[in-house]
């Protein structure tokens, strides 16, 4: 598909038009984005999700019997959704496109965008009056209403050190100023997109409110910093350090001089300065999975053999929900496929292919060393066999 096809989901838009005029810059309201939504799971579905262990949830009360904004998590169990009121309090409930493949699903639609800049997908509940208060995320979300009616208010950008309500274990903001024109009531098929630091507060209006909330990966610059360094450090010689041969003597021993200094950073520098290791560095850590016990490794290796005989007798494989691929070609012929954290050197053609999302059948053979790399991504747990009601 051109890049310049106009796209329902973006209200008419090409993504060349969104990306050069929206995509972290302002906030785009899309109504019929998906004209045609049923949500794949409802709100006992969601609240059952919640209920399971190692799923990511959050029940926020706004009247809480503890106090006002209180913040519980999960697993929970059935007795907390019986205690709670008939308004004001909200579910959310973390990756969800991590357990529900229908909603999994949902991430074609935003092939537009690189696929390693995809997060997860949080879906979120609320009855009438629920909210979790005007707050501001550092990241980029698409707010797409899947069921029921939500009432969204704008107020702008607003600084990262904006004051916030204090005592509560919620990030909401003490000032809250709507902007004319940015108070809209969606609709299901409704979606909003909402760039970083850009201030923003909905509350529920119905009894069967389901928000889908998109959102994407961007390390803050210190988590950068660190991750390289520390990737870094794990390959670097003990032999390469600080060196001053040819110095003059000091004039003050005690003195950190301008010449020792300048030594130093250029080390740093140099050392840094690295755009092959920075390549392999930032696939390893787009790629890391959200949840790492999400992925189950195989307790017993698999052969190659018996991998590429079930292949040939029609079975297929399937990506992980929750694994995460990329790619990038090393030269005209190799390159490096990084999956799930890990980094595999491979034919270039083959990493495409893993990394795309095309069925994963016997048609792969034809790529060199694939069986090797096929059996090392099964029994690492970031591939499956497909069941066969799921191909």
């Amino acid at each position: 598909m051109s890049t310049d096809t106009p796209l329902t989901m973006l209200g008419g838009l090409s993504a060349t038009d969104f990306l050069r005029d929206y995509w972290q810059q302002q906030p785009l309201l899309i109504r019929g984005a998906f004209p045609d939504i049923e949500s794949p799971l409802s709100p006992d579905e969601l609240a059952g999700l919640a209920c399971e262990d190692n799923v990511e949830a959050r029940l926020v009360e706004e009247h809480g019997p503890e106090g006002p904004w209180q913040v519980s998590h999960g697993p929970f169990d059935e007795a907390t959704f019986a205690r709670l009121p008939e308004r004001d309090w909200t579910l959310l409930v973390q990756a969800v496109d991590h357990y529900v493949p229908e909603v999994a699903e949902l991430l074609e639609y935003f092939d537009f965008l690189p696929r390693w800049r995809l997060d997860d997908i949080m879906i979120s509940y609320a009855p009438p009056g629920g909210s979790v208060g005007p707050h501001v995320d550092q990241y980029d979300v698409f707010l797409l209403q899947a069921s029921g009616q939500r009432h969204w208010q704008l107020g702008g950008r607003v600084p990262e050190d904006a004051p916030i309500i204090a005592g509560i274990d919620l990030r909401i903001l003490e000032r809250f100023e709507v902007q004319p024109g940015q108070d809209w009531v969606l609709e299901p098929g409704d979606m909003l997109y909402l760039p970083p630091g850009w201030a923003h507060h909905g509350v529920s209006q119905s009894d069967d409110c389901l928000t889908f909330s998109v959102g994407f990966r961007a390390p803050s610059a210190d988590e950068a910093i660190t991750s390289f360094a520390d990737y870094l450090g794990e390959q670097l010689p003990a032999s390469h350090r600080y060196a001053d041969a040819g110095m003059e003597p000091p004039e003050d021993p005690a003195q950190l001089d301008d010449a020792s200094l300048a030594r130093m950073r250029a080390l740093i520098l140099e050392t840094l300065d690295d755009p092959a290791q920075m390549a392999q560095w930032f696939g390893r850590v787009m790629t890391q999975p959200k949840y790492v016990d999400q992925l189950v490794p195989n307790e017993t290796p698999t052969e190659e053999d018996e991998l590429v005989a079930a292949l040939q007798a029609g079975e297929c494989l399937e990506r992980s929900l929750g694994s995460r691929f990329a790619w990038r070609a090393l030269d005209d012929e190799r390159a490096t496929l990084f999956v799930d954290g890990d980094g595999i050197d491979c034919p270039a053609a083959l990493a495409r292919e893993l990394a795309g999302t095309a069925m994963l059948d016997a048609r792969l053979l034809d790529y060199p060393e694939a069986p090797r790399v096929l059996t090392h991504l099964l029994d690492a747990g970031s591939l499956d066999w497909a069941q066969p009601d799921e191909e």
